[in-house]
């Protein structure tokens, strides 16, 4: 039976997916929706950037070994992220009317640094899509008792997403988006309840996890543990403003005011929703101390999932997974759409492709959303990751390379081009050199990395105009 209610909401996701695909006309509805979502959409949306695998299965598992203090990246910087680009970059982008955010690089600094900063932000989608794909293919297993294996799992997941996304686009997203954060708020608000009450009540469980320390959020120690922490919560917070899922959905509302309070509203909506599967892996551990014990040491990404099969009526697994599924689709829909979008208006448009027309743009981005996922699906199966690390890693590159330049170029008027391309190159090689021989030191290779790039922006900005070859880029206001 509860495999069969997953089949029927599967498909009533794909019938919303063909349904939205009615309202795509060209390539702008495909991109941003036409730019017309009402306040509820976007903030549903905005609150669905981050929910997905990593949050459910992801983040409840490192936060029962490791406690808040292991999950200042996500929610603390994720859930900040949203609330920063909702105050401090989407007004200023939605009135700039781009279609990506590759588009800005473009506009202001130059088509080197349009071309380098598309192709960092598409490489970090690879490690985000494939938490997504890799939690599709786990849930899959564990519904049907292990007659689907976790890769074939992925296989059929990753087709289903692909199905409506290629159809629909950011209208299927947002439609999407919509309908299942119902779903996610209705089902883990009724699972928290059936869950706390048998784990002693939500006051225990809450009191149990703070004698054990797992409520400390802030580390103790002097600058050897707290330039870590800095380094993760930078990570999400900051690498994660220039990507182009998040501007696609700032940029999709139907006016400036409405993607500036729906993106501060969903990330606060994130960051509360995102306590309730920590609440739940946690109130495992006191329910069956022994078995949770064991999935904790060996596969801490089953412990929720095996809780709501092993302890719960048949509602409640129903009202879990339609969940569970609502968090990954939503966000593997957008973010397979994002890097496929970048790589049709900003590399293949301007360099392959000159003289698309609209219908030719839809249609190669159509083909290109394929393409991406199917690049998705085989890293997925072979990477050793867990969803968690996937996605922290996913955000260096854009800490250390995207973000100076997006937020330089907004606020400093003498931000140039020469100071863009030095910026880029001296936070990537940075990060890569320190990735590579120091990454076991106090220093995280990303934080030396996004030093370097800020260093870099301003040495190259600064420089006397006598020494410059480039024009200075054209101010965006």
């Amino acid at each position: 039976m509860l495999i069969g209610f997953v089949a029927l909401y599967l498909l009533l996701s794909i019938g919303i997916g063909v349904y939205a695909s009615t309202r795509v006309h060209n390539a702008r509805d495909f991109v941003v929706a036409g730019r017309n979502l009402p306040l509820p959409v976007v903030t549903a949306t905005v609150f669905a950037t981050w929910f997905g695998a990593e949050t459910v299965l992801g983040i409840s598992a490192t936060f029962v070994k490791d406690g808040l203090s292991g999950v200042v990246a996500d929610p603390f910087g994720a859930s900040l992220c949203l609330i920063i680009a909702g105050l401090f970059f989407a007004g200023r982008l939605y009135r700039m009317n781009l279609l990506t955010i590759g588009d800005y690089y473009r506009a202001r600094y130059s088509r080197s640094v349009e071309l380098i900063m598309t192709l960092c932000i598409m490489i970090s989608y690879l490690g985000w899509v494939s938490a997504q794909v890799t939690a599709l293919g786990l849930v899959f297993n564990l519904v049907s008792g292990g007659a689907i294996d976790q890769s074939t799992g992925m296989v059929i997941g990753t087709a289903i997403v692909l199905g409506y996304t290629m159809f629909g686009g950011m209208w299927s997203v947002a439609l999407l988006d919509f309908v299942q954060m119902m779903v996610i708020m209705a089902g883990l608000l009724f699972i928290a309840v059936l869950v706390g009450h048998d784990a002693g009540g939500a006051a225990h469980v809450i009191s149990h996890a703070q004698d054990a320390g797992r409520l400390q959020l802030l580390p103790h120690g002097g600058y050897e543990v707290w330039i870590p922490f800095v380094g993760a919560l930078l990570t999400m917070m900051l690498g994660s403003i220039p990507q182009q899922d998040v501007f696609q959905r700032m940029t999709s509302a139907k006016n400036e005011k409405t993607a500036v309070t729906g993106s501060v509203l969903g990330g606060v909506l994130y960051f509360g929703f995102a306590f309730v599967p920590m609440f739940l892996a946690y109130a495992a551990t006191l329910i069956d101390p022994k078995v949770f014990g064991d999935l904790i040491a060996t596969d801490s990404q089953r412990v929720l999932p095996t809780l709501i099969l092993t302890h719960t009526p048949l509602i409640a697994q129903i009202f879990f997974f339609g969940a569970l599924l609502s968090a990954i689709m939503s966000t593997a829909s957008a973010t397979l759409l994002a890097p496929s979008v970048m790589f049709t208006e900003n590399i293949l448009k301007h360099f392959a492709l000159k003289h698309m027309s609209d219908s030719q743009m839809l249609r190669t981005m159509r083909i290109i959303v394929v393409t991406f996922g199917c690049t998705v699906l085989w890293f997925a199966l072979h990477s050793n990751a867990s969803i968690f690390k996937m996605v922290e890693n996913a955000y260096k590159i854009t800490l250390v390379g995207a973000f100076v330049p997006l937020v330089f170029g907004l606020y400093w008027k003498r931000a140039n081009n020469r100071g863009a391309l030095l910026s880029i190159a001296l936070g990537l090689i940075s990060w890569l050199l320190m990735e590579k021989f120091y990454s076991g030191t106090v220093w995280p290779p990303q934080l030396v990395g996004l030093l370097c790039s800020v260093a870099g922006m301003l040495a190259g900005s600064l420089l006397p105009k006598r020494m410059l070859r480039h024009r200075p880029a054209r101010q965006i206001s």
